[in-house]
């Protein structure tokens, strides 16, 4: 196998009888280059930007979050909430109160998704860094306050600077409803707004409302539940074995969700545009390999006089065939090495110095340049596939060496 290795790198880097086997011989390793460079690229666009969506989630998601497997609330939160206190590595566990709502000022209304926490629901999140207007604030002392996502804020035309109150209606669940009187199968309440937060995530800046606890439990009929129980712990790190705690705590009853569960759809998504990407990618790396294929078929036919003083020398067609598979794995091993290295400079080059911008205002962008995140993973994917590729033409390869080089 050495000795048809070697002869098989002569024949690459030697030149060509014919200038046209030279040229196509250079396209073939440059497709296998400019396809492997484009996978490494292309993907580790995609994991930079899974990484910012899931980092700007990570602003106002939980560490862990708790909901009931059964029904939208669960029926005792508060005995939740003081046995996962009690679990090593809790640092908080505060209830949430999720439902939709109506809220209306002047003649403006939309529908929202009212969240009710507790006070110091910003002491463990980056809620006061997201923050465009005002104050993350609930309640001071007198009055009732909201805190609106920007699309609410935008189309209800509500603002902190203004002292107009923003009423919200939710749908009664308990009681008669007089059918005079079509109000009265409403519970509302009002609030004042005390500032505008904008997370750059449509999931949360289009419809979220953060309202007090105590308002949204009143609006709700509720007493004990809570529709979420957030879990924020001490240590990032040991946040998978807290999961496992919290749940051979709670029992089969409770879903105990980590932060990318909490966004599985958005996750998802992410990970099958990046698998649809690389599909793309691989095909035209087989279509590349078709240049490969026949430089060696032109190869095979240049040296049809080299196969004859091998053969008068001793040489069987399996030697032959060895020395052309060769050839076919080392036009596709030079080019992945070659497209590997130059995909990792231009991520480099792209994370240190953002050569390719993203188009838009700057000012309402969170990154200004295409993000980059090399994962060693797809590395070895991108390797993987050259792989199959490579023996896809050993084989082709020797089928054609086997039907020119019979005697």
């Amino acid at each position: 196998m050495m000795l048809a290795a070697r002869i098989a790198w002569r024949y690459l880097v030697s030149k060509k009888g014919h200038q046209a086997v030279n040229i196509i011989s250079i396209v073939a390793v440059c497709g296998v280059v400019v396809t492997t460079a484009a996978l490494v690229c292309v993907l580790s666009v995609f994991n930079g930007f899974r990484g910012i969506i899931m980092g700007r989630l990570a602003m106002l998601d939980p560490p862990i979050a708790i909901t009931a497997t059964h029904g939208k609330a669960m029926a005792h939160a508060d005995s939740v909430i003081n046995v996962v206190r009690a679990i090593d590595g809790v640092q908080a566990a505060l209830p949430v109160v999720e439902d939709q709502a109506l809220a209306v000022m002047a003649d403006y209304q939309m529908p929202v998704r009212m969240r009710g926490v507790t006070d110091d629901y910003n002491r463990y999140n980056a809620m006061n860094e997201l923050m465009v207007e005002g104050e993350f604030m609930l309640h001071d002392g007198v009055s009732s306050y909201m805190v609106p996502g920007v699309g609410p804020a935008i189309q209800l035309r509500a603002t902190s600077e203004l002292l107009h109150m923003v009423k919200l209606f939710v749908p009664r669940r308990q009681g008669s409803v007089n059918m005079a009187n079509p109000m009265t199968a409403f519970r509302a309440d009002s609030l004042f707004v005390a500032g505008v937060f904008q997370l750059q995530q449509n999931n949360y800046d289009a419809r979220v409302i953060f309202v007090p606890i105590d308002v949204a439990k009143g609006l709700l009929d509720y007493t004990t539940e809570a529709t979420q129980v957030e879990v924020f712990v001490t240590d990032s790190t040991a946040t998978p074995a807290v999961m496992q705690r919290i749940v051979t705590a709670l029992g089969p009853s409770y879903a105990v969700k980590d932060r990318l569960m909490q966004q599985d759809a958005a996750y998802r998504l992410v990970n099958v545009e990046k698998w649809m990407a690389f599909l793309l990618l691989a095909f035209i790396l087989v279509i590349a390999t078709f240049n490969v294929i026949g430089t060696l078929s032109l190869l095979i036919i240049e040296k049809r006089e080299s196969i004859d003083v091998m053969r008068s020398l001793g040489a069987d067609t399996r030697l032959i065939t060895r020395i052309f598979i060769a050839e076919g794995w080392l036009i596709t091993l030079v080019g992945t090495v070659l497209g590997v290295a130059i995909g990792l400079l231009l991520c480099y080059g792209q994370q240190r110095f953002g050569w390719i911008t993203l188009s838009g205002d700057p000012a309402n962008m969170i990154v200004h340049a295409y993000p980059v995140a090399v994962q060693w993973s797809d590395v070895l994917l991108t390797l993987g596939a050259v792989l199959v590729v490579g023996m896809l033409t050993s084989l082709v390869t020797a089928i054609i060496v086997r039907g020119n080089t019979r005697s």
